[in-house]
């Protein structure tokens, strides 16, 4: 059953930066069962949580009775979208972007419904078209109905040509390749839409055009907010402190606490571009945090559903876990268990040799001190904490009573920065 003014949904949400002929595609929302495409560029061997925002838009989309399209760009990766980057990005290697296309299909299966359903997820590659074209056909079929002027004053484009590294054609070209993507899935799978964050609105309207102008047909574009930093830098994985959907990359735990330690402010936010819950209930949630004043329930529903939704039941039951250890604040709330669980998980964890003494070496070796100088002046400035004691001798060397359990110690920088030492 479609559901009438599906669009309305999203913009309440506040999920819509820019749409193409807003009216029509309503209409045909409602109307009709159409296909939806979103590209994502294998540029690493995992996403990250930049990727889940499309990824939930698709799966509405599919719950409605729609056909999302994934397109794993094998090709266009190894030129690289300029799109509002300061640099051009370096050059890949397709045995290496194989791998992990490979990677990244696992990781686009939590999202969408690929199993034998009239409107079945589908992923393609655009590597197994741009393989067999031809340079001139390319350049005849496609590149005569792109005009130079009005791709230099597309933004993304002007603010790489301002510059001094400037851009290079193959990078130019990539808006291109992308159109000739959107032009191939209408042709091929009756594709009416393309998705993408609002970085990618130029690359889109030019595929909107292509078409129209190859199969006179008209076919739209909508752009959702990207994600931000509180610095108002993309998340992405030229960031800093990148958090993949991958457990090997960012544990479980990470996970969940990057999704607890949200600002208060985003918080409400990410709950209704995350979650399907509806308005009623967050706003609910909201007046319940409102009188609370701390402990946000808000965090914890988000941390929950995102953490069951990447890493399944179990894998958040460890996280929670974790985060319950680690945020005791005293010796006396943990018990054994606790600490034999939290070894088991991805939670931070190292075992040490009991003539690794040092607090300084410690704190080197799992890196929450980038260096002994860097260890001697977190420890002087009261950063550092043993079994949630403070300790700010720079000579500190750990003592059997350090070790609960004659085995487990917690050793924490700051108030969110643990980690697990097991001594054998």
């Amino acid at each position: 059953m479609l559901e009438k003014n599906i669009l309305n949904y999203f913009k309440e949400r506040k999920l819509i930066s820019q749409i193409t002929n807003e009216k029509k595609l309503d209409e045909i929302l409602t109307k009709k069962k159409i296909s939806v495409y979103c590209g994502f560029d294998p540029t690493s061997d995992s996403l990250h949580v930049g990727h889940i925002l499309p990824l939930l838009f698709l799966r509405k989309l599919q719950l409605q009775g729609h056909t999302p399209i994934v397109l794993i760009g094998g090709a266009t990766s190894l030129i690289g979208d300029p799109s509002f980057k300061l640099q051009e990005r370096n050059l890949f290697f397709y045995h290496d972007i194989f791998e992990w296309i490979e990677k990244i299909k696992k990781q686009i299966f939590l999202f969408l419904d690929f199993s034998d359903i009239p409107n079945k997820a589908i992923i393609v590659n655009n590597y197994s078209w741009f393989k067999k074209l031809n340079i001139l056909s390319f350049l005849r079929d496609v590149g005569k109905r792109f005009s130079i002027n009005k791709m230099i004053n597309k933004e993304s484009v002007k603010n790489r040509i301002s510059r001094e590294q400037g851009i290079s054609f193959a990078e130019f070209s990539y808006s291109l390749l992308q159109a000739y993507d959107f032009s191939i899935l209408y042709k091929e799978y009756g594709v009416y839409l393309q998705i993408g964050g609002s970085d990618q609105w130029g690359n889109i309207t030019s595929g909107i055009h292509l078409t129209n102008v190859l199969y006179n047909q008209e076919v739209f574009g909508l752009t959702i907010p990207l994600l931000k930093k509180s610095d108002g830098k993309k998340f992405g994985k030229t960031s800093s402190k990148t958090v993949w959907l991958d457990p090997q990359k960012t544990s479980p735990y990470n996970f969940y606490q990057f999704w607890i330690n949200v600002r208060d402010t985003d918080v409400y936010r990410y709950l209704r571009y995350f979650t399907f819950l509806s308005m009623e209930e967050i706003k609910s949630i909201q007046d319940h945090d409102n009188f609370k004043r701390k402990n946000l329930k808000s965090k914890q529903i988000l941390a929950e559903i995102m953490t069951r939704l990447v890493h399944g039941d179990s894998n958040f039951l460890f996280a929670k876990n974790n985060s319950l250890v680690f945020f005791s604040k005293s010796v006396k709330n943990l018990n054994k268990e606790n600490l034999v669980k939290l070894k088991s998980s991805n939670a931070p964890c190292v075992i040490l040799k009991n003539d690794l003494c040092t607090l300084q070496n410690v704190l080197v070796l799992t890196n929450l001190a980038s260096s002994k100088k860097n260890a001697r002046n977190l420890i002087s400035s009261n950063a550092i904490s043993i079994n949630y004691r403070k300790e700010n001798n720079i000579n500190y060397c750990f003592q059997d009573s350090d070790k609960l359990f004659k085995k487990y110690t917690l050793l924490s920088k700051g108030k969110k920065n643990f980690y697990l030492l097991v001594w054998e």
